[in-house]
């Protein structure tokens, strides 16, 4: 199956290991966020539709912040894959699987990942051509545990699977240490409180531990 991803894109997530998941209420903390995550080693970012200032800040953080790849999360109708898409996103991701927000996606060549939490998801996101899966949420519905054997009949597709929910610095590693997970998706290391306190330096501390984290889980693997 071919990526809907850039080759390079999928490598430069892979690296990061973690795709900081935002929610943004004023759009001039859009670009001191951005610059915060990057300073921590976080050079991901999913930016979710859940507020009026998300187009607006993705459009900063795209065209101030470049060295940050800067997508959009909660993605739910065909009208916001058009609007993202003028917002400068680089991909986009939901929390489910919508064959029509699948499908304009593809159509406008954006790198889309739905959200999948059972095989039936996984087929018909199989069926649409998408090879990489927002797994979600992670943590409540069985963790890697519950993915492993989930995945297990799909093997020979090479799909691969973005976790989010639940995650955090604790649990992390588990998650980074499966050949199924390029990158994990994370909420806890910028929350929406300490955006609007404007804790860049908090923020700042807690993308470099969870990079400190993805470095000890790569190193582990190549040795």
């Amino acid at each position: 199956m071919k990526s809907q991803f850039p080759d390079a894109m999928l490598a430069r997530m892979q690296a990061c290991g973690v795709v900081a998941v935002i929610v943004i209420d004023e759009p001039q903390h859009a670009v001191p966020l951005a610059q915060a995550l990057l300073a921590g080693g976080i050079q991901a970012i999913e930016l979710t539709l859940r507020t009026p200032a998300a187009l607006d800040a993705i459009a900063a953080i795209a065209t101030e912040v470049p060295d940050v790849l800067v997508g959009a999360g909660t993605v739910l109708t065909t009208d916001q894959v058009d609007a993202v898409i003028d917002a400068g996103a680089a991909f986009a991701v939901a929390p489910g699987l919508n064959r029509r927000v699948v499908e304009r996606s593809q159509a406008r060549g954006l790198p889309f990942a739905p959200g999948i939490v059972t095989p039936s998801d996984i087929e018909l996101a199989v069926e649409l051509g998408c090879r990489e899966l927002k797994f979600f949420p992670a943590e409540p519905s069985g963790g890697m545990r519950y993915l492993n054997s989930m995945a297990a009949p799909y093997a020979h597709l090479g799909l691969q699977f973005i976790p989010l929910g639940g995650l955090d610095a604790k649990n992390m590693a588990s998650y980074l240490s499966s050949p199924l997970v390029p990158a994990i998706g994370g909420s806890w290391i910028a929350p929406r409180k300490l955006i609007q306190q404007k804790a860049w330096a908090e923020i700042t501390e807690n993308a470099t531990e969870a990079s400190r984290i993805v470095a000890a889980t790569q190193n582990k693997e190549i040795a």
